[in-house]
């Protein structure tokens, strides 16, 4: 979905960009109030593409959905496999808790 979306944005942007440079390149040669009307349309694309490039699919997990999908767990920091820290503890109390509270679990502790 990520891809979809992230492609979509792309698309609507570049159209906007095609909108922009066509209107001011040629277009305005022939008809001022057609690069106008162009330039009003290609000024709206913008915030739909962030709009579609930042919607919610059906399987996207996000960090604030209250309980919901069982949380998949985080893999712990580089250096720390085999420390004997499970759960991917960094050693840091509030960083912990803080990822901890991201995560959806219970402080350690």
């Amino acid at each position: 979905m990520y891809r979809r979306r992230r492609r979509a944005y792309f698309v609507l942007m570049g159209v906007c960009l095609v909108l922009f440079v066509s209107a001011w390149a040629f277009v305005r040669l022939w008809s001022m109030p057609a690069a106008i009307a162009m330039c009003v349309v290609a000024m709206v694309i913008p915030p739909v593409a962030a709009m579609v490039g930042n919607r919610k699919g059906p399987e996207d997990r996000w960090w604030d959905e209250p309980g919901g999908r069982e949380q998949p767990q985080r893999r712990p920091p580089p250096g720390d496999a085999g420390t004997g820290k499970g759960g991917g503890a960094t050693g840091d109390p509030e960083s912990d808790a803080w990822w901890d509270e991201l995560d959806g679990r219970k402080r350690r502790g």
